[in-house]
């Protein structure tokens, strides 16, 4: 797929609901960012907050300059947004890294806990950054985290139960090939590329982490305003079609000189 410009990137997020208007409902929102500030753990994807975001008011603040969540403490139902234009400025962040990546011939661990709507999108980026050579991480087989087991399927790690891949928030998958990875005589990644609590996990871990993130998990961009996590791209993270995330792909590897026939070298 060729590249879309970023005018056409951003009409094209708001027409499928990536960005803009979004499915993910007001009132989710903020009850989400209550529950992180009220030290519900859950809502923290892995990341360690302590006491400094217990007044959801500034959590609501932190998402409305880098989500585009509406700012209004009033506003309580309804509809909510992401802003388009935050989601292209995340994803050429997120693609200075990737170049980066590519530059150094890093080591690189891409996970997901959203199989259903972002694995297309993190196998692509593994499958770029592999052709240039960089090194993607093999999770060691037998890894268990919470009643099941830690998969890897086209370059990326994903959390499987009963034989079947599961959407998931936890940070214990990720938690799991952090600590096995020494054992088995491996090198930590240089980078990860992750969402949900795979991605707070690792950058709390001190690593550096991209990740996706919806208006509804506030956490990773709380990380990313402390500089805990390098890069947040805010979008809806399961839309009605995972095709739809195809031209945010394409641009994102183009931009990081990772797409066509002769990639970065």
């Amino acid at each position: 797929m060729a590249a879309p410009s970023r005018p056409e990137l951003i009409e094209h997020l708001i027409r499928t609901r990536i960005a803009g208007e979004v499915a993910t409902p007001r009132e989710n929102n903020l009850a989400h960012y209550r529950e992180l500030a009220n030290g519900n753990r859950y809502y923290w994807l892995g990341l360690e907050l302590g006491d400094r975001w217990n007044d959801e008011q500034d959590v609501l603040a932190v998402m409305a300059e880098r989500c585009g969540v509406d700012g209004d403490p009033e506003h309580r139902q309804g509809q909510d947004t992401i802003d388009p234009e935050l989601t292209v400025d995340g994803l050429d962040r997120a693609a200075a890294l990737l170049r980066k990546a590519a530059q150094d011939r890093q080591r690189v661990l891409v996970a997901t806990g959203h199989p259903g709507g972002l694995l297309d999108v993190h196998a692509q980026t593994a499958a770029a950054l592999s052709a240039v050579g960089c090194e993607l991480v093999r999770v060691p087989l037998g890894l268990t985290a919470d009643e099941g087991v830690v998969a890897q399927l086209a370059g990326v790690a994903m959390y499987e139960r009963g034989a079947t891949l599961w959407h998931t928030h936890s940070p214990q998958p990720m938690a799991e090939i952090l600590a096995a990875l020494p054992q088995e005589g491996e090198e930590l990644p240089d980078l990860v590329i992750a969402d949900h609590g795979w991605a707070g996990c690792a950058a709390q871990f001190g690593i550096e982490t991209i990740g996706y993130a919806d208006c509804n998990d506030p956490a990773l961009f709380l990380g990313e305003n402390e500089g805990t996590l390098s890069v947040c791209v805010p979008l809806d993270d399961h839309v009605i079609n995972p095709r739809f995330y195809e031209p945010m792909t394409a641009y994102l590897l183009d931009t990081a000189g990772l797409a066509g026939p002769s990639p970065l070298v």
